[in-house]
Formats: C-alpha cells, sequence, structure tokens
C-alpha cells in the first residue's frame, strides 16, 4: 500500500520548529486580577530595539460573562523576521505552544500580531 500521508512542512523548517520551541521561555512581567502579560523569548530571535524578549502574550480572563467563558489572549511577536510569510509554520507552531503551555485547555479566543503571519483562532476544549 502506497503512503498517502504528504508532510507540507519541509524538514529544515520542522528543525527550526523544534530548537525553536525547545529553547522557549518566558517570564511573567504583570500580573492584574484578570489580565497577566508574558514576555517571550526564543533562542533565534529578539526585540531588534531592546535586543531582549521576541514578543510577548496577554491573557485577559473574562469574569463577567458566565454563558461562554473564554480566555482572550494575544501574542505580538516584536522580531521583524518573524512576520515573513516563509516563517508561517513557526510563528503558528510557536504560538500553538504558548497558548498550551500559558493557558492550557480553557476556552481561548486567540490573536496572533505577526506581520504577514498575524491571524486568530479559536480553542474550544
Amino acid at each position: 500500500m502506497e503512503k498517502k500521508i504528504v508532510d507540507v512542512i519541509d524538514p529544515q523548517m520542522r528543525k527550526q520548529i523544534k530548537e525553536e520551541i525547545a529553547g522557549l521561555t518566558f517570564t511573567k512581567n504583570f500580573r492584574s486580577p484578570s489580565a497577566e502579560e508574558w514576555y517571550v523569548f526564543l533562542p533565534s530571535y529578539q526585540d531588534p530595539i531592546t535586543g531582549g524578549a521576541a514578543g510577548k502574550v496577554i491573557i485577559h480572563y473574562n469574569l463577567f460573562d458566565t454563558k461562554e467563558i473564554f480566555i482572550n489572549t494575544t501574542i505580538i511577536f516584536d522580531d521583524p523576521a518573524l512576520h515573513h510569510s516563509s516563517l508561517h509554520h513557526l510563528v503558528y507552531a510557536i504560538a500553538d505552544e504558548l497558548v498550551n503551555r500559558l493557558v492550557g485547555y480553557a476556552d481561548t479566543l486567540l490573536s496572533v500580531h505577526s506581520g504577514e503571519n498575524s491571524y486568530n483562532a479559536e480553542y474550544k476544549n
């Protein structure tokens, strides 16, 4: 039987995704009763002005609505290199990993700001 699964991510990109996620770290910068802000550090990317975090994650907890509770999560990548469409798979993988680590399995409305790689998504449990 012929293999019918086609890998759409090139092996070099898969390697880069693995390396960036393995080196991914983050620190909490701010916390209030309804929000958190985290700085995101990646091995190969950084803020071009400060040389620091490649981006930030803002998590806002919707505390007022009890019918459909979503956590609003915004990821902003400051390194312009992550804004190029050729790195879409990398940005998506990093954003997915950040949601999994910082928000977990909660219902989440995600907004990623990364130039040409910006997108919105919904994570539902």
